[in-house]
């Protein structure tokens, strides 16, 4: 099959012919990937950045957030059969842990990444482990395309905005209207914009914060009420001053969310959230950050993580995005791309991010999958 393999951290990605995988436990699936995202998180693992790429050793392949067909299941797997069309979660949470058992599969101690853990989806066919527990069926009216582009970056936003960022309960805490500023307009922040935006009549003001004036154009076509171009000589308090000014008595927004991972922005966004206000993490953080624990604790603000989404929620949201027009997930697809390309777009990622998200849907298929060597 063809891969895109990186042999070194920050070295050529190429596509590559490598072995099929074999299923290696009897709970897995093999899928064959119909469409993969390109992710700043993979860009982080192809740097170095990620401890788990690491430890699982080069070469390797990368890739995340993807969607496919299933076309051989393990013995032990009885929810899905060759033929199925699945959505994949990228935190494959074992169901036997301690914080399993408290439902918080999103930190579960002994997870499964493909793309981080393991080999991804930048190929023609990847294996999943844990398929009953974590897959889901696509219903008929959500695309590869789409299940792909919610696959990370989507399903992220909900557990960031929704769940974690606890926007509707924002609005109970302060008896008002909640003002959302996100910082960072790439496909994360842009999800954490649209899913905002999804709630209606229960926000007033979205900030989107970002130095790409096309980002932040992209950013009001999805919902954003207001823009802030930052520079990158920018202090995170200057970036935070001029987002304040779109928010109540000057004081801050009622919901912060770092979506770039950058040390200023997650500075910044600190610095932009209000007295008793809630500040998300969910950009992949690098760098050593100076937040102003100070002010968190003079101000009371919550500074809350967010790491994935749980597979366990997917059926729910895969039905809201088949019923809600507006919470499309295609509608933060810039490009579709062929394998190659989408090395070329990961690798890109050094010169900054791009607009939206690209999608990998064009892959060279061997002539037959039976010919194939396996691992």
């Amino acid at each position: 099959m063809k891969a895109a393999i990186y042999k070194e951290f920050n070295g050529t990605i190429s596509v590559q012919d490598v072995p099929i995988p074999s299923i290696s436990t009897n709970d897995g699936v093999l899928i064959q990937v119909m469409a993969t995202g390109v992710c700043r998180s993979d860009w982080h693992g192809w740097k170095g950045h990620d401890g788990d790429v690491k430890a699982a050793g080069l070469p390797f392949c990368p890739g995340h957030e993807f969607s496919g067909i299933v076309v051989e299941t393990g013995s032990a797997v009885q929810k899905f059969k060759p033929g199925d069309k699945v959505a994949v979660p990228f935190i494959l949470s074992c169901g036997n842990c301690h914080h399993c058992h408290e439902d918080r599969p999103t930190v579960c101690a002994h997870q499964e990444q493909p793309g981080f853990t393991q080999w991804g989806a930048f190929a023609e066919y990847v294996f999943i482990p844990r398929a009953d527990r974590n897959l889901c069926l696509l219903p008929p009216s959500v695309s590869f395309v789409q299940a792909a582009a919610l696959g990370c970056r989507f399903t992220t936003a909900y557990r960031a905005v929704l769940q974690q960022g606890q926007l509707v309960a924002s609005r109970r805490r302060h008896n008002t209207k909640t003002v959302v500023a996100v910082f960072g307009c790439g496909g994360l922040g842009l999800s954490c914009i649209l899913m905002a935006a999804s709630q209606g009549a229960t926000i007033t003001t979205i900030i989107a914060v970002d130095v790409s004036p096309l980002a932040l154009q992209k950013a009001k076509e999805l919902g954003a009420t207001h823009i802030v171009q930052t520079t990158p000589t920018q202090s995170p308090m200057e970036m935070a001053s001029l987002t304040k000014e779109y928010t109540r008595y000057h004081e801050g927004a009622d919901l912060t969310i770092d979506a770039a991972g950058f040390p200023t922005t997650s500075e910044a966004a600190v610095y932009a959230t209000r007295p008793s206000g809630r500040m998300v993490q969910v950009g992949l953080p690098f760098g050593t950050t100076n937040i102003p624990m100070t002010l968190v604790a003079g101000k009371e603000i919550e500074l809350v993580g967010s790491h994935g989404f749980s597979a366990l929620d997917l059926p729910n949201l895969l039905q809201l995005i088949s019923t809600t027009p507006a919470l499309d997930p295609a509608q933060l697809v810039e490009r579709c791309v062929t394998l190659e390309e989408g090395c070329q777009a990961l690798m890109d990622m050094d010169k900054g991010s791009p607009l939206g998200m690209t999608i990998i849907t064009k892959f060279d298929s061997p002539s037959t999958k039976s010919n194939s060597s396996r691992l």
